[in-house]
């Protein structure tokens, strides 16, 4: 027969344990349509300098097609974030499977931290803040969303270079989402 402390002390053990194999947090996975985009003039549809100014001040840009048009272009998220390319922490798969990378990792205090990339997506479906992975990608948090994003199935994926976008291009993939 047990007693009380024995008793529970094992209810709390089953918890520990089920809270481990389960997790805390909701996910769900779907399958979805995924794109790369940039902050380029292409992928953001902004240009330099503003006709009211006879294009002369080419360092300013300004948002050249939406409802925006015009405004200037500050090149931050919907959210007011700078978006950001996933980046891999220290002690990550990527410093196994690249091992040249460990020592730039070491020497740069700011590259030991994982950090989530910028996800677009229809916020209508998914509130800023949601985070995400997709395979080939890695961890995403939506912090932006994009004219031509409709609908739970769709997410641009953005990338520091136009070439690494292009290189993305178009897919399919099953993206687990954290609720």
């Amino acid at each position: 027969m047990r007693n009380g402390f024995f008793g529970s002390y094992l209810s709390l053990c089953a918890l520990v344990v089920m809270l481990g194999v389960s997790g805390c947090a909701r996910h769900e996975v779907r399958v979805m349509e995924v794109t790369g985009y940039c902050g380029c003039q292409q992928c953001c549809e902004w240009q330099r300098g503003s006709w009211a100014y006879l294009k002369l001040n080419f360092w300013d840009r300004y948002v050249s097609k939406g409802s925006s048009k015009g405004r200037e272009y500050t090149g931050k998220t919907a959210s007011g974030e700078e978006p950001q390319e996933v980046a891999d922490g220290l002690f990550s798969t990527d410093s196994i499977k690249n091992p040249w990378k460990i020592p730039f990792r070491v020497a740069l205090p700011w590259l030991w931290l994982a950090e989530d990339g910028t996800i677009a997506a229809d916020t209508a479906y998914y509130s800023f803040g949601t985070r995400m992975h997709v395979p080939g990608y890695g961890w995403g948090k939506v912090s932006d969303r994009g004219g031509a994003i409709k609908g739970p199935n769709r997410l641009d994926l953005f990338f520091d270079s136009h070439q690494d976008a292009l290189e993305w291009g178009r897919r399919k993939v099953k993206v687990r989402i954290e609720r």
